[in-house]
């Protein structure tokens, strides 16, 4: 052996444990740091691990050691604050470290390719630097990449960061116009990096309580900011002043978006605005784009990372703000495998690097108002817009006993029609796809049923399936009654294909557009359809979350709000809070531009105490009221809560593990006013994709005793064995108990 050292390696396995590896045969005397990547024997296999740290080896132990196989990295890929932090994020979600730390990496990455690839620039060809200036007038993007090779070779990144796409690239290539080059030449051929901080556009002058925003943010330090503002009350303007101060101190910035649907809106916004290289990471990018993107972000090429969940563990060379917008939507909490909180990490990750992390929102979490309350949080406000537009009126309308069109009332329809009369546009809001929510036969009573988790499945008929929205089992639309053979069934409910069709026969004469995961799947289809919004022309929007979730359509004048009243009666004691800020943001989609708006809110329970105190207080009063209905029952913010969840075929066997946990964890933690335990109980989806799901919930007072309990008892879980053979997990801080 060549050093008296090993090193202990994080390997993607579902053990929570690291493992130790001796050096290579041809190892220096210094260890490798913590964060470099290596090739271990595994078993029967070779798999890519990460140095977590390196000890002393005793003579004893050194029989039973195997050695890395190989070194792939002589440097570590990610910062000494940010590997600490995804370490911390392992251990606080109670995931094994291995898997945790290699989904902070791009896949290639993880499959061993090296972190830097021979960068592709462009440049023109000698037919290229012969033609004239004005050449290509009649195809503006065309001309405008020519003028930017003009000024000497550019790398591919580069010129997707001017929002250039292929297509122009193989245009010109195939005139011949340019040529590829998989090396810059030194000297005046280099490509040329605008200065950091350069602006292509002048910021907007910010009102009085957008200055003094700007002001109480101090960007050198740590501080947690929680930016609660109206919608359309000017919080972007806000980040990219953060931002441009950032870049003019040579750092970086770290935007977190929380859906895909919202980047080309952002990403054509901050492309306005700056001049520097920006990288974006989201899994719609191709893993060669993630990888490039991530080294843009790592190496300091790129000076704003903008990106959905995962983006958080994104490295940077000079760190300086992240920035965390609509910080209460759900889709920043990972609910498959490593279960963590992309807020909660960039929290975490800015206290341990330093610097500024704001949470950007219209309904912030009651976790963050809490934060607030207590201190750990500065609570900043914008209370108005910027033009001087007020909020959008409300207009309740009680739908009980009133005549119903395929889930449209009257009033609803006559506002819709005066709407479009004067030229404007509408957005009506319904969280369901799909065309009906049930198929059932008008005869026997019948139901279309998945098969594998006995939930009614949804009707698609554009494609004429049959979907289940839980796991995406699809089967043809029966023509006949499974059961009785009646040709009678009848579509029962409504989702946005069946709106966009009734809409459509009532307006025939109006666009109207559907705005939904089934219409959003083609690339680049999100983008066309906001333009088309964006120039203007009277036009129905019918969607579902996806248009909540900052969007800014200046002619939108009327919000209609469809079928909300599953939510006020939920049995999972989020459901409300989820409910208002969903009412919230769809509602401030209305009247952003100089145009007054107004919401129309259909219900059966007008009169419900939650939604009298939403329409007519606003969110703030809503959100107190909850918060002192979560501190008298004692449930989250004011108390901690894990669940471990248990799957199997067998319902018995999911339930029989979960049992032997909560036997496990009294044992060594009684329960006590200051711990309790609820179950093992059906999740309330209790059968998915052909598997039982059973959850044990332990609620405690302190979050260091929850965090002991549960590391000891995932340990001893691993070597039980009903625990083979059940797939089980742990959601700390869960924010969906389905």
């Amino acid at each position: 052996m060549t050093a008296g050292f090993l090193y202990r390696v994080a390997v993607p396995s579902p053990l929570r444990r690291l493992f130790d590896y001796l050096p290579p045969e041809d190892a220096g005397e210094e260890p490798l740091q913590p964060g470099c990547r290596v090739l271990v024997p595994f078993g029967q296999r070779r798999l890519v691990g990460l140095v977590v740290a390196s000890a002393p080896v005793e003579d004893r132990a050194v029989a039973r050691l195997r050695p890395v196989a190989a070194v792939l990295d002589d440097r570590p890929l990610m910062p000494a604050a940010l590997f600490q932090v995804c370490l911390w994020a392992a251990d606080y979600y109670q995931h094994p470290p291995g898997e945790a730390l290699m989904s902070a990496l791009p896949v290639l990455l993880r499959k061993g390719e090296p972190p830097a690839t021979p960068a592709e620039y462009w440049q023109l060809s000698v037919h290229g630097r012969g033609l004239a200036e004005n050449a290509l007038a009649r195809a503006p993007r065309q001309q405008e990449l020519l003028g930017l090779l003009r000024q000497g070779p550019l790398a591919r990144e580069a010129i997707r960061a001017a929002g250039i796409d292929s297509a122009i690239l193989r245009a010109l290539r195939d005139k011949k116009l340019i040529e590829p080059r998989t090396q810059a030449q030194e000297g005046n051929d280099k490509p040329v990096e605008p200065p950091a901080g350069s602006l292509k556009e002048s910021p907007l002058t910010l009102y009085p309580g957008q200055q003094d925003v700007l002001d109480a943010i101090e960007l050198h330090g740590y501080g947690a900011y929680l930016l609660q503002g109206e919608t359309g009350s000017g919080k972007t303007e806000v980040y990219l002043q953060v931002i441009e101060k950032i870049l003019r101190y040579g750092r970086q910035a770290l935007v977190l978006i929380p859906e895909i649907s919202l980047t080309p809106q952002t990403l054509g916004r901050f492309r306005r605005r700056f001049q520097c290289r920006i990288a974006v990471l989201h899994s719609g990018l191709s893993q060669r784009q993630r990888l490039e993107a991530w080294q843009a972000a790592r190496t300091g090429k790129a000076g704003i990372v903008i990106g959905t969940r995962s983006a958080v563990f994104t490295p940077l060379s000079a760190p300086g703000a992240i920035i965390v917008d609509e910080e209460h939507d759900a889709s920043y909490k990972q609910q498959e495998g490593f279960r963590y909180s992309a807020r909660d990490v960039a929290v975490m990750r800015a206290h341990r690097e330093r610097i500024p992390v704001i949470l950007g929102s219209a309904t912030p979490a009651l976790e963050t108002l809490n934060n607030a309350d207590r201190g750990r949080y500065r609570h900043l406000r914008l209370d108005r817009r910027p033009d001087g537009t007020g909020q959008p009126r409300w207009q309740l309308v009680d739908i009980r006993h009133l005549p119903m069109t395929t889930g449209l009332s009257a009033p609803l329809i006559e506002s819709i029609g005066e709407e479009l009369k004067a030229g404007n546009q509408v957005l009506v809001f319904l969280n369901r796809r799909g065309y009906a929510p049930v198929l059932m036969c008008h005869d026997c009573g019948w139901t279309a049923l998945c098969p594998r988790c006995d939930r009614r499945m949804t009707s698609h008929r554009a494609e004429n399936r049959l979907r289940c929205h839980h796991c995406e089992y699809a089967a043809a639309i029966p023509v006949r009654c499974p059961e009785c053979r009646s040709p009678s069934l009848q579509f029962l409910g409504q989702g946005t294909e069946r709106g966009e069709a009734l809409l459509s026969s009532l307006f025939p004469d109006t666009r109207v557009l559907r705005i939904d995961r089934d219409t959003t799947r083609r690339k680049d289809a999100m983008t066309d359809m906001v333009a088309e919004v964006g120039t203007g022309e009277p036009c129905i929007l019918v969607g579902t979350q996806i248009l909540a979730k900052g969007h800014h359509f200046p002619d939108v004048t009327l919000v209609a709000i469809l079928d909300i009243d599953a939510g006020l009666f939920s049995s999972d004691f989020r459901a409300t809070e989820r409910l208002g800020q969903t009412i919230i943001q769809v509602a401030g989609r209305a009247g952003r531009g100089h145009k007054a708006g107004r919401v129309l809110l259909q219900s059966h329970h007008c009169d419900h105490p939650l939604i009298d105190r939403l329409t007519a207080e606003g969110y703030d009063s809503f959100a107190r009221s909850l918060l002192a209905e979560r501190a008298l029952n004692g449930m989250p913010p004011f108390r901690n809560l894990a669940l471990l969840r248990g799957e199997h075929g067998n319902a018995a066997d999911a339930e029989g593990l979960l049992a032997r946990a909560r036997e496990l964890a009294e044992a060594q933690h009684p329960p006590s006013t200051g711990i309790q335990y609820l179950g093992p109980l059906p999740s309330p989806l209790e059968k998915k994709a052909g598997r039982y799901r059973y959850q044990l919930s332990i609620i405690c007072d302190s979050r260091p005793l929850l965090q002991r309990l549960l590391r000891d008892l995932c340990t001893t879980l691993e070597g039980d064995k009903l625990a083979r053979q059940v797939r089980w997990s742990v959601d700390v801080d869960p924010i969906d108990t389905l």
